[in-house]
């Protein structure tokens, strides 16, 4: 569809006042109106305003219309033919201006569809962009999940690895070394990192741990991981 063609299938478009819309108003609650947005805004409102005072108006003249006529039937025989005269006189100045203002609140509404008109587009304009520009952050930081999932899922699988390859080391130490002579060095290790290391099935006092009970307690995927180079 041509921009002509939108155009015109949008000024057939049945829409709400749009600043009379609480909704509306909620489109940019976050990011605050753009100026194109804030000037038509203006427009309509001083539009809306403008139809409502002469819609009060209206009101009044006629009322003051009536009371005039009104005056002149009351006091027909009595009223001099001055104060008839400037009854009269009011009277076609009153019309006058119920007439003038006819004609404007016959103009206003199709001023106020055309502004209105002009804002539903450019707040269709805003919105896209703003949906656009959403959906593109939202990917952004939808890959950027993905990859810290993969990172952390690599890391878990090395630190797991690391913590397996420790107790392994530990096991096959102490069946070499034998209990006494760890126990000299975990009381002289200072961070305390082999004690934190030891296997958590460690046999009690007097059983003997050697490396092949050990490496048959590893799962086999985790000890291949382990021998990779450069992890």
């Amino acid at each position: 569809m041509d921009e002509e063609s939108f155009k015109e299938a949008v000024r057939h478009a049945k829409i709400p006042v749009l600043v009379l819309d609480q909704k509306w108003h909620r489109l940019f609650a976050l990011s605050g109106k753009p100026d194109d947005v804030k000037a038509l805004e203006q427009e309509l409102n001083e539009l809306l305003a403008e139809q409502g005072k002469l819609n009060n108006e209206q009101k009044e003249l006629k009322k003051l219309k009536n009371r005039l006529m009104n005056n002149i039937v009351q006091n027909i025989d009595h009223a001099g033919d001055d104060a008839m005269a400037q009854d009269k006189r009011l009277i076609d100045e009153t019309n006058a201006k119920i007439e003038a203002n006819e004609d404007e609140l016959l103009d206003i509404p199709n001023r106020i569809k055309e502004t209105d008109a002009a804002l539903m587009l450019a707040t269709m304009r805003f919105c896209y962009t703003k949906l656009r520009t959403n959906a593109s952050e939202a990917k952004e930081i939808s890959d950027w999940i993905k990859n810290v999932r993969i990172e952390l899922k690599k890391n878990i699988i090395k630190k797991q690895n690391r913590e397996i390859n420790n107790k392994e080391i530990y096991a096959y130490m102490h069946d070499i070394f034998g209990k006494d002579v760890m126990n000299l060095f975990d009381v002289a290790d200072e961070n305390n990192l082999v004690t934190n290391i030891k296997p958590a099935d460690e046999k009690p006092e007097g059983v003997q741990v050697n490396a092949k009970e050990a490496a048959a307690q590893r799962p086999a995927e985790d000890f291949k991981a382990d021998t990779k180079k450069g992890d």
